[in-house]
């Protein structure tokens, strides 16, 4: 097998897990309100009304209808649904404790490990990696959230069923033109589950890809196209995971911020000024904790997954003011 082939096979299987070892987890890792993830093996999470502050300080679902004010603002408080991959799993808790704290948001996450779009589009079929009552249309009619955020790397392969054996390995065109259709399609059922209310899409960019850099440039150019057509929004998540100068330049290692220089256990080499923001065996997820089979948010302080919350925060906060 060529080294190439062996990186493609390591991909596969880290995106069939997420990030998390309890046992591993320094300075008080968060407790899970639930495991708020699903995974290849169609294990089904509860949908959870998110959890984590500052990462490693939970906090419980807050009461109260989305058209309550907020007391030190005056402004209605946003419904926020955040939905998306492994890579939305790990990031869970953290961006839910940062959109409470910054806009007392309610919010909800339901992602599932090794999805695409197409997995929470409705009428994707029996053997979708997502249940029918998680579908971003049926989470929209219950929840009538604001703000709807997706997350999704861009599944590469073809083990996800409702990409119906296209993978960008097998053909690229039909792989993009399905990304784009997918992104069509979801956008227009989310309007449509909206109804008379306004669930204004969050399109997430993602961070660069070890193997194939190009082609998370052009699975954001499908979002960016979508966001546009549809009058939706940006966050441009993988900017903050990526080199200043080379925005598609994958990089385990990034300069510390300042605010990661100010709290040392998001400076994990402070000595050379620089942060990790992946694992040496784990070049796609943000999480420093080791993988297991369970996907789950991640229980460690881990500077990527800060990083990319703090971007989807700041446009989820800008559009709600």
């Amino acid at each position: 097998m060529s080294k190439p082939w062996i990186v493609v096979l390591l991909a596969v299987l880290l995106l069939l897990t997420a990030c998390g070892d309890p046992s591993s987890a320094p300075e008080a890792a968060p407790t899970p309100a639930s495991p708020g993830s699903g995974s290849t093996t169609h294990q089904r999470p509860a949908v959870t009304p998110g959890a984590g502050t500052e990462p490693g300080t939970p906090t419980g679902p807050k009461s109260g209808s989305p058209s309550e004010a907020t007391a030190d603002t005056g402004r209605p408080r946003p419904t926020v649904l955040y939905l998306g991959d492994s890579i939305a799993t790990e990031n869970q808790q953290v961006l839910g404790g940062l959109l409470r704290e910054e806009a007392k948001a309610r919010y909800t996450s339901a992602p599932y490990s090794g999805t695409t779009l197409c997995d929470y589009l409705e009428g994707t079929g029996e053997d979708s990696l997502v249940p029918p009552q998680d579908k971003a249309a049926a989470l929209v009619r219950r929840l009538r959230p604001d703000f709807v955020v997706l997350q999704f790397w861009g599944n590469a392969w073809d083990y996800t069923p409702c990409m119906d054996g296209v993978s960008y390995t097998t053909s690229r065109d039909k792989y993009f033109a399905r990304y784009t259709a997918d992104a069509a399609r979801l956008t227009d059922q989310i309007a449509g589950a909206a109804g008379g209310g306004e669930a204004k899409i969050v399109w997430v960019l993602q961070g660069p890809d070890a193997m194939t850099p190009d082609r998370v440039r052009r699975v954001n150019a499908v979002y960016e196209r979508q966001a546009k057509a549809s009058g939706d929004l940006l966050a441009d998540a993988g900017k903050a995971v990526s080199p200043a100068t080379a925005r598609y330049t994958w990089a385990q290692y990034l300069p510390c911020t300042a605010y990661e220089r100010a709290h040392a256990s998001y400076c994990t080499q402070p000595g050379s000024g620089r942060t990790a923001l992946h694992r040496d065996d784990d070049f796609l997820h943000f999480c420093l904790a080791p993988t297991i089979s369970k996907p789950r948010p991640c229980p460690v302080r881990s500077p990527g997954i800060l990083r990319i919350t703090k971007a989807i925060s700041r446009a989820v906060v800008s559009a709600a003011r």
